[in-house]
């Protein structure tokens, strides 16, 4: 999958987005750094397997990490763990670092960290490395049928 598919799938559900062109990155942090966005509000994409065959997108703040026992717990199972590169892409559709935050290959399941409703909108990556897409927040729990989990916290 790439920022075409992302671009077809957002206009044929008729929603509110923005592309913006950045300089090419993985990692939130550079992303943040290269668009002068504020970090909190650039999504981290994060492919987690549960019981290790279950692909889940855990949508997290840019500034936060995942709290996998409060992953465990929410969802209810023994292990949780986070997709290789490889894995991810496999799953997403995505490279790692592209991962938007809708329209994906083979997930089962996106919960979103609840922080993310603290903005109107929030940047995830854009189908390729080098774009981020500005959604609402609404939209892609809508669009996901996302579950709503208190499960980031912030960097240390």
């Amino acid at each position: 999958m790439n920022e075409t598919d992302l671009l077809e799938y957002l206009k044929e559900k008729k929603v509110w987005f923005r592309m913006i062109e950045k300089e090419t990155t993985v990692h939130t942090a550079d992303a943040a750094a290269a668009t002068g966005i504020p970090l909190e509000r650039i999504t981290k994409s994060l492919v987690f397997l549960a019981e290790n065959k279950i692909p889940m997108l855990v949508i997290i703040p840019g500034n936060c990490v995942v709290n996998k026992e409060k992953l465990k717990n929410f969802l209810g199972v023994k292990n949780v763990k986070l997709a290789s590169f490889e894995e991810a892409e496999n799953y997403s559709g995505y490279p790692p670092g592209a991962t938007p935050p809708v329209c994906h290959k083979k997930i089962e399941k996106v919960i979103m960290d609840e922080k993310l409703f603290e903005h109107g909108t929030v940047f995830g990556g854009g189908g390729s490395r080098n774009k981020l897409v500005e959604m609402k927040s609404e939209d892609i729990k809508r669009l996901n049928n996302a579950l709503i989990a208190n499960v980031a916290e912030p960097i240390k």
